[in-house]
């Protein structure tokens, strides 16, 4: 899979597509919180293009609103990334300064990666908008088992996702990229049959990644250990750390 494969699996109409370059001054100035953050746009990013704008007009997917957010518009935006760049912190910054929820694809060296993640209106400040909650990102694309791939992009069309309003549709994105990523571990891309069982997925997903770094440091203490008793005492707790795993993964 490569990122042509995935823009041609959503199935974006003509009349969306807007191909535009974004200027690296409007992130920096919506999405640099720091100043390390401003270097690393600065020296991060290569090029950023805002291909399409898929919005009530365009696609014909009604807007959002709500108490905590509004849905006008869904930027689908790809990004060239500098080698060695910190992919994940550039993918939340560019998240964070674009005022619309992104569908954003970024491409580092051979391999590229989607990200996702629902914005609101801020508590703290009028009129300014934060992220919901953690993004969503699958990273390595290009490795992607073959048939896990083709399951994958299967499902990412705008004919097929849901389209009751531009928050469904963003979320029936996000519902298949933690699909993607559960596959990873199960081997099978299984579609969550609710938005509860997506959440679960996603709280499951969370898990595994704590309780793997938990188990890798575990591991590497327990190799450096000499004293029996300590090591007996870390090889129970690192059983009980597999044990936490491996029925997380039952509920992917």
């Amino acid at each position: 899979m490569n990122r042509d494969d995935l823009l041609a699996a959503l199935d974006i109409p003509a009349s969306a597509m807007v191909n535009q370059r974004v200027p690296k001054t409007l992130l920096v100035k919506n999405g640099a919180p720091t100043a390390g953050d401003k270097r690393l746009i600065n020296e991060g990013i290569e090029v950023v293009q805002w291909l399409a704008a898929l919005k009530a007009t365009t696609i014909g997917v009604p807007e959002y609103r709500d108490a905590a957010r509004e849905y006008l518009e869904i930027a689908v935006l790809q990004a060239d990334l500098r080698t060695g760049a910190n992919a994940n912190r550039l993918s939340e910054l560019m998240h964070r300064a674009i005022p619309y929820p992104v569908f954003l694809i970024t491409q580092q060296g051979n391999d590229f990666s989607l990200s996702l993640a629902h914005i609101r209106w801020s508590l703290a400040q009028a009129g300014e908008i934060v992220l919901d909650g953690n993004m969503v990102i699958s990273k390595n694309l290009a490795g992607m088992r073959e048939d896990i791939a083709r399951a994958f992009l299967k499902e990412l069309s705008l004919l097929v996702q849901p389209r009751g309003s531009l928050y469904t549709l963003y979320q029936g994105w996000m519902d298949m990229l933690l699909a993607l990523e559960a596959a990873r571990i199960t081997g099978t891309f299984r579609v969550a049959g609710s938005t509860e069982e997506s959440e679960a997925r996603r709280e499951a997903l969370m898990a595994c990644v704590q309780l793997e770094k938990g188990i890798n440091s575990m591991r590497a203490a327990a190799r450096k250990e000499k004293q029996v008793a300590k090591l007996v005492a870390l090889n129970l707790e690192l059983k009980q750390l597999e044990a936490r795993l491996e029925s997380a993964r039952h509920r992917l």
